[in-house]
């Protein structure tokens, strides 16, 4: 058995401190579920940070990873392989993209859009069309030029000047956006669906009128799915059920069944003002990683699978109404598919305490709301425990 403590001596010793971590040390995952070195169960309503959406150790992925790890590993971007041709076949003919660019996180996809957008600009509408609309509650990312699209001062203030020709407007605002949008705006940047902003959807009539701004102002909208894409909401892309596409798509998380993988999805016009040397990886598409992403991705793209996330959120939302019922503290419950928050009238540190105590993992979305993850492939039993241990835990409050 693993020594927490000496493990844990260890990270203080030689690990950067920029994680404030409970005092557990876990070993190793299974389905839904998390144990630690001292044999405890934890169900997973974390996944990751929704990198996780086929459980730990999913067969199907790691017999991808392992049979991949066998035959070729990494060669960089400098040659050919097949699995990252193979994965960019299926994202392109299952959304509206026409290209795929790789990389290794969401940070970096949201900076490759970035650099994508501003090279579009400049190429059709002259050096000065380079600016970028944000809007408000939006997490893009801790690099420099993500972290400028992402407003919020505690994130942004350690680190400035930051990346120029940002400006904010409100989310589900349009008018707000048109007020900020002019002849030097390449690009509109929006998550469907906002998860660290606390899960908050974006409106199909916000969507459209961004797209139709877009268009009017010769701009580029981009949708930030790392989190909320690949069936995280029931279907198989956030922005789905509004019907309103973007020309650019960041994609991350979940896409590699838990290994670190980014994505730049994007129109052919876009793709045709980007040249050789304009952009690039070392690690980015790798085989290993490409193939479990297959692996997921064939999983997560089934219309039976999706199905069985609609069907969980339904059933995980009328849970959480029922506690909303019981619960004085709690003020709003929102999400779609398996993306919940539960807003309270305070501070939800205690709620989450409680339920790791428990044997539930959550976590929050800024300081009042509770914010659940699990993986895709939860059933009802997982979702009633969780349920019953959510329960105790906003009684702490």
């Amino acid at each position: 058995m693993l020594d927490a403590d000496k493990i844990k001596a260890l990270e203080a010793e030689y690990v950067l401190h920029t994680y404030n971590r409970p005092p557990y040390v876990l070993e190793r995952g299974e389905g839904v579920w998390l144990y630690d070195t001292e044999g405890k169960a934890y169900l997973d309503f974390v996944s990751g940070i929704a990198v996780n959406a086929l459980g730990h150790s999913h067969p199907a992925v790691v017999q991808a990873i392992a049979e991949q790890a066998a035959r070729l590993d990494h060669v960089s971007n400098l040659y050919h392989t097949a699995p990252q041709a193979q994965l960019a076949q299926m994202l392109v003919q299952n959304s509206f993209a026409d290209k795929v660019f790789y990389c290794n996180s969401g940070a970096e996809s949201v900076e490759a859009a970035i650099k994508f957008a501003r090279k579009w600009g400049r190429t059709h509408h002259g050096n000065a069309k380079t600016d970028f609309i944000t809007l408000s509650g939006a997490f893009h990312g801790r690099t420099l030029g993500a972290l400028a699209l992402t407003p919020r001062d505690y994130y942004q203030d350690p680190f400035r000047p930051l990346m120029p020709g940002t400006k904010l407007a409100t989310f589900n605002d349009l008018a707000s956006v048109e007020a900020q949008i002019d002849e030097h705006t390449c690009a509109i940047i929006v998550e469907p669906l906002q998860g660290e902003g606390g899960v908050h959807a974006a409106t199909p009539e916000f969507l459209r009128g961004l797209r139709e701004l877009c268009d009017r102002n010769d701009a580029l909208l981009i949708y930030d799915e790392v989190q909320c894409g690949l069936g995280r909401t029931g279907t198989l892309w956030g922005h789905e059920p509004s019907g309103v596409l973007p020309d650019i798509m960041t994609l991350a998380k979940p896409i590699a069944g838990g290994l670190p993988m980014g994505c730049t999805l994007m129109t052919q016009a876009v793709a045709d003002t980007i040249e050789p040397g304009d952009h690039a990886s070392t690690f980015a598409g790798s085989p290993i990683v490409s193939a479990a992403a297959i692996a997921s991705f064939q999983i997560i793209s089934e219309p039976s699978f999706l199905e069985h996330v609609r069907w969980c959120g339904s059933y995980l939302e009328a849970g959480l109404l029922k506690l909303q019922e019981s619960h004085d503290c709690i003020q709003q419950v929102r999400g779609r598919g398996l993306i919940w928050g539960v807003e309270c009238n305070t501070a939800v540190t205690p709620a989450l305490n409680v339920a790791t105590e428990q044997g539930l993992l959550a976590l929050n979305a800024g300081p009042n709301v509770l914010r659940l993850l699990p993986p895709l492939i939860i059933e009802q039993e997982h979702m009633d425990r969780a349920l019953t241990i959510l329960d105790q835990a906003f009684g702490a409050l």
